[in-house]
């Protein structure tokens, strides 16, 4: 199939395609909440059904203990080709106050260009990306394919391991291609090279046994709260580069990122300054990061003049490619022990791993993914990061060793992902069907 054949044959099946995105935008599927769990059940029934009507066989909806349920359907490989696995996910983020919305996040709504809703690029879109190319083929791909929609990606997946283990069979590929990322700008595709792993953790201080009279004591005894945000404060130096000693960081990208850009599409306010040294790219992909997420203490609206005794908080790090996720925990937690201010009691409480990304981007998957990008978008495309976590992409790659992965997508820095108004460029959209179509011929013929 010609880059103007695919073209084509997507364009047909477009209409039908976006319908079918819609509808599963209109589905609450926020894994998050228990109260969704029907919801997301139902969004994996949709799914699977949209695959059996185009004649998968073996289509299943399966679980493991604890888990979400995912759809597995499979397209056999004609004689002599490879089976490609095409992976996205189901479940969506929660919205937050649905009043911020512009237009309703379960209502998709076209705007501008583009179409606004939970999910629609985040990660629904990959859904309709690989119907789109099934369609294309009527329902007969030049190479296998196994479609994989998990139900959990978006609460850490965290039974993937089980599930990969469990079905690992009927999930080997010779390729996988995991559509959950984003291209580098609008018009400029691009292919995930490396993400940055996660590790977090829950510090305690202690500093008395219960509040006192800040007037009574206060200049003699601690408080917690002013001992945590000391503790807090020597995560980083005075440039804003992470201090904790230990942590890795990955060679700097070639990829030019200007600040104007990022400041923008980061929306930092006029005047701040931006964190750590280095290139952007460097520091948003390469470089770890040290974040604090939460602070449990009283409140404003119920302080009173008390030393308090006790304050938590949630620190998480980015991990840099290349490094280990665990190792880099075992680092955070080290380094908030041992820079306690006054002798305040410190307690850490590890949480979640994740580990980091490095895809060897070389040969002929990647010959023929960088052609298929360059035909349809007419330019090339760009080897990017990701400065956030995706952990299960290092599960499939540490599960199937011998298969090259990649990682794609068909939002951009402007879709808003896990914010409000979440849009999907509806123009780069069908280029990423139309790209996808044309990836699975080209393999065809390698």
């Amino acid at each position: 199939m010609t880059e103007l054949d695919a073209a084509e044959a997507v364009r047909a099946v477009l209409p039908g395609v976006r319908e079918a995105l819609e509808g599963l935008i209109r589905i609450p599927s926020i894994s998050a909440d228990p109260g969704a769990a029907a919801d997301v059940r139902r969004t994996a029934e949709v799914t699977a059904e949209l695959f059996r009507a185009e004649g998968a066989t073996g289509v299943e909806i399966l679980e493991v203990e604890g888990g979400k349920p995912a759809v597995v359907a499979h397209f056999p490989a004609p004689e002599g080709q490879p089976t490609v696995l095409l992976y996205a996910h189901h479940d969506v983020q929660p919205t937050g106050d649905p009043a911020q919305w512009t237009s309703p996040p379960f209502e998709p709504t076209e705007r501008d260009g583009r179409l606004y809703g939970r999910g629609a690029a985040d990660d629904k879109v990959g859904i309709a990306l690989h119907l789109a190319a099934i369609r294309a083929y009527q329902g007969r791909p030049p190479v296998g394919v196994t479609i994989f929609v998990e139900g959990e990606e978006e609460i850490g997946s965290p039974a993937l391991g089980t599930f990969l283990e469990r079905y690992r069979d009927q999930l080997a590929a010779d390729v996988i291609v995991l559509a959950d990322a984003a291209n580098f700008d609008v018009g400029v595709p691009a292919l995930t090279t490396t993400l940055r792993g996660l590790a977090d953790c829950v510090v305690e201080v202690r500093a008395l046994d219960h509040g006192v009279h800040s007037g009574v004591y206060g200049g003699a005894a601690p408080d917690a709260l002013t001992a945590l945000c000391r503790l807090l404060a020597s995560l980083h130096d005075e440039a804003g580069n992470v201090a904790i000693e230990g942590l890795g960081r990955a060679p700097a990208p070639t990829v030019d990122y200007p600040e104007e850009r990022f400041r923008a599409e980061a929306s930092v306010l006029d005047g701040v300054q931006l964190l750590g040294t280095g290139t952007i790219s460097e520091r948003i992909w390469s470089a770890p990061t040290a974040t604090v997420l939460a602070i449990d203490t009283t409140r404003v609206a119920d302080a009173s003049n008390t030393l308090i005794p006790v304050a938590r908080a949630k620190v998480s790090v980015r991990v840099a490619p290349g490094d280990d996720a665990s190792k880099a925990l075992d680092a955070l937690m080290e380094h908030l022990r041992s820079h306690a201010p006054w002798g305040v009691q410190v307690t850490v409480t590890p949480g979640d791993v994740g580990q980091p990304y490095t895809a060897n981007a070389e040969g002929p998957v990647y010959d023929a993914a960088r052609e298929a990008f360059a035909q349809v978008w007419g330019r090339e495309s760009v080897d990017v990061g990701i400065g956030g976590s995706i952990p299960f992409i290092a599960e499939f790659a540490d599960t199937f060793p011998a298969a090259a992965i990649l990682v794609t997508g068909a939002a951009d820095p402007h879709s808003r992902a896990h914010g409000t108004d979440e849009s999907l460029h509806l123009g780069d959209f069908e280029k990423a069907c139309v790209a996808e179509t044309l990836l699975l011929a080209k393999l065809a013929n390698r």
